[in-house]
């Protein structure tokens, strides 16, 4: 059939019914010659690849690739510090962050888990939120049957003499009850003094 014809007949019958009424998807199929492929119902081979890697894409996780412990406690400590770090300091301080200071807080969390005995046992869990104004607090990991902190992961402000401020980050674990200070490393600020943290 006419592209014209068609197109006018859809309109007749829309201005006929006042829009109540709309011609289903078969009688248009009818009306088309069968010469006339129509693309929209004949995906090409390339339209099933693309269908079939979206698909693929959003598909659930299986029950064969559980998330560890380790991992959700890794992905909450990176977002708890972006949280500590407030959009004042936060897109200042960021790259050196994820390059340098991350992968060893990774790090350690991995290291003090193996170190645990019965971690496996353990029911634990991370602190919901870091601490503002200048106080060090950036997370903690904790058992929650035993209420007790495994590692405690801080972040200090520094002034150093004709330097200016840098951030120390350092974590405490349980083993030495909390007293060793484990430095992580430092990110320079600059010599004016920085925000309060969570602004």
């Amino acid at each position: 059939m006419k592209k014209w014809l068609q197109k006018t007949l859809i309109v007749t019958v829309a201005l006929l019914t006042f829009g109540a009424i709309s011609p289903s998807h078969e009688f248009w199929t009818n009306l088309q010659e069968k010469d006339e492929a129509n693309p929209g119902l004949h995906p090409s081979r390339a339209d099933d690849f693309q269908i079939a890697v979206a698909e693929r894409d959003f598909e659930p996780e299986t029950i064969d690739q559980p998330i560890s412990i380790e991992e959700t406690l890794v992905s909450s400590a990176k977002e708890l510090s972006y949280m500590k770090f407030g959009s004042k300091i936060g897109p200042v301080i960021q790259g050196e962050f994820d390059e340098v200071i991350f992968p060893k807080i990774e790090e350690a969390i991995h290291m003090t888990l193996a170190n645990s005995d019965d971690v496996h046992k353990r029911r634990l869990a991370i602190s919901e939120r870091p601490a503002g104004n200048y106080s060090e607090k950036i997370f903690h990991v904790f058992d929650m049957d035993a209420r007790k902190d495994l590692i405690r992961f801080h972040v200090r402000t520094e002034k150093r003499p004709q330097e200016g401020y840098y951030f120390n980050f350092h974590y405490h674990v349980a083993h030495d009850g909390f007293m060793a200070h484990h430095t992580i490393g430092d990110i320079y600020w600059s010599k004016n003094t920085p925000p309060k943290w969570l602004s």
